[in-house]
């Protein structure tokens, strides 16, 4: 009786803890059809499955979990209008927005944690396919643009840049932002993915200080070097045997004392710990993603190129993202 009694009791608890699942759940759905610009104003269920042309059962259903987590609310004609909107994700042409993180997280995150214990028993990972994949995580990239940004452009004014390399541009959202407050400094963005290379460089079209290179920056020659390298949410794309290398071409093309920022969550750092760690068990679920590193790897690789590293600054406290600055030692 004693172990039934604990075993209810487990079960629960596992269901509590599974609660907030449900409010991310209905926000990606109704994010990626579109199901809060259709519920804007009050309007009927079926209409809208019409409108929509979606199975309405569904909707209804949807409808049903939106309402019990007050996402949504009905009003005395039976009509269905959303609610607390400003805790909802937009449309989709409001991107990027906290519904491209919710897609990325629920097309991607959640269905590779879930597929541990096949990968574990087969001994096998999944292939991140950055064509498939390439445009949503560039979008949920820029959302971290909006917190990182002013120390970015701090850096900017400190250390009188006139030419910055962003490597792994994504849809050039840096790179526009600093181009509208420094219209003299030359921009250059490189993105290996070509569809994301072609929307930045759309993006930037009007921007004559603004250079998009469609290229790995391994087989990229700079016509000169540069003051200011940024290589943001990039490093779970590289081999940990193969940073320092990395490292040591991008000091091949940064200027003497010139500085070079590192956005990435950071292994057991003071803060974020538990996303951090999960971010690490999403990256190792691909055998074309790495880990994330430490601070005492990138302090290691730093001295070993060549560079003297800053103490990290927390951008995101919760999920572990830091920006960390090096700066070149001199040869002279």
């Amino acid at each position: 009786m004693i172990k039934e009694v604990s075993n209810m009791w487990k079960a629960r608890t596992w269901m509590k803890t599974n609660v907030p699942f449900l409010y991310s759940w209905h926000a990606y759905v109704g994010f990626e059809l579109g199901l809060f610009e259709a519920f804007k104003r009050p309007v009927r269920v079926g209409d809208v499955a019409d409108a929509y042309q979606l199975e309405t059962d569904l909707l209804e259903q949807w409808v049903e979990v939106g309402l019990s987590l007050k996402h949504l609310k009905r009003d005395a004609k039976g009509r269905v209008q959303i609610a607390r909107a400003w805790k909802l994700p937009g449309s989709k042409k409001d991107s990027p927005s906290s519904g491209d993180l919710l897609k990325e997280m629920m097309e991607l995150h959640i269905p590779s944690l879930l597929s541990y214990p096949e990968l574990m028993t087969e001994k096998k990972r999944h292939h991140f396919d950055s064509e498939k994949h390439g445009s949503t995580v560039a979008k949920t990239s820029t959302l971290l643009e909006l917190l990182a940004f002013h120390l970015i452009n701090r850096n900017v004014k400190k250390h009188h840049v006139s030419s910055i390399l962003d490597i792994g541009c994504g849809e050039a959202g840096y790179l526009i932002k600093l181009s509208k407050k420094h219209p003299d400094v030359k921009l250059t963005g490189i993105e290996i993915n070509r569809e994301v290379a072609e929307s930045a460089e759309k993006a930037t079209r009007d921007y004559e200080n603004i250079q998009i290179v469609h290229e790995d920056i391994h087989q990229y020659t700079p016509d000169q070097n540069y003051s200011y390298v940024m290589v943001n949410n990039l490093l779970h794309y590289i081999d940990p045997d193969k940073r320092e290398h990395f490292f040591s071409r991008l000091n091949e093309i940064t200027e003497d004392q010139g500085i070079i920022t590192i956005i990435s969550p950071l292994q057991k750092a003071k803060h974020g710990q538990q996303f951090s760690s999960a971010f690490n068990s999403f990256f190792m679920t691909f055998d074309n993603l790495y880990p994330i590193p430490s601070e005492e790897e990138l302090n290691l690789i730093a001295e070993k190129t060549g560079f003297r590293s800053e103490k990290p600054v927390p951008i995101i406290r919760e999920g572990g993202w830091f920006i960390t600055k090096w700066q070149k030692v001199s040869s002279v």
